[in-house]
């Protein structure tokens, strides 16, 4: 492919990140219940005090076209251990932000530096339950492939999947999963032989709808 063709891609990403429009429920991919009600709780509960947190959606340009690094977190971690995940984590006193946590975490857990990413903007924030964080995603572009170092205490492996995969309806299967005592309809990407599926589908749809609304 092109170099013609990433940076249209971005073009595509740039319009959808400051396009205003409401992405609905209807249209990420949420666990629901046997009787189609959400099972996740997009806000924390009555009494909670969550924790911030923010994660690192970044695109960059490798074989004409523009692809997202994700991670498979080590199976020693206290949360989401061996889950896909994108590069994230909680909020530093010092961060100015979510975009500062975002690029932070990138760094530490996967090298990136944090000058060769440009901020695109945020997507919606919303509750983890398991980790008790209130996650904001943060979109980035680099206009050259990193050089990615996964950090062995937190990253068993790092990956990466074309933009193309994502927008691509083929790419997403729903499955009946039993989790937490509860038969649950969880749709996840299928990606790379992985099932990437919980609060990174989530962040992950919310990004793909964005783009579709400006990509049709």
């Amino acid at each position: 492919m092109s170099t013609e063709h990433w940076q249209s891609q971005a073009t595509s990403v740039r319009r959808a990140m400051a396009d205003n429009s409401v992405v609905t429920f209807a249209e990420l991919l949420l666990m629901r219940d046997a009787h189609g009600h959400m099972a996740p709780q997009m806000e924390p509960p009555s009494g909670a005090v969550p924790r911030s947190a923010a994660a690192l959606l970044l695109l960059y340009p490798q074989d004409g076209e523009l692809r997202v690094p994700l991670t498979v977190r080590t199976g020693h971690l206290p949360t989401h251990k061996g889950q896909v995940s994108l590069p994230g984590g909680s909020t530093d006193p010092d961060d100015d932000g979510p975009a500062a946590t975002a690029l932070r975490e990138a760094e530490e857990e996967l090298g990136i530096p944090p000058a060769s990413v440009e901020v695109l903007g945020v997507l919606s924030s919303f509750y983890i339950t398991p980790s008790n964080f209130m996650l904001t995603p943060v979109v980035g572009l680099s206009t050259t492939a990193p050089d990615l170092r996964p950090h062995p205490g937190e990253v068993e492996l790092v990956f990466s999947v074309p933009l193309r995969q994502l927008l691509d309806p083929a790419s997403i299967i729903t499955e009946e999963w039993d989790l937490h005592g509860m038969r649950l309809q969880v749709p996840f990407f299928a990606l790379a032989g992985q099932k990437v599926w919980g609060a990174t589908a989530v962040a992950l749809s919310e990004f793909v709808a964005r783009l579709r609304k400006v990509t049709r």
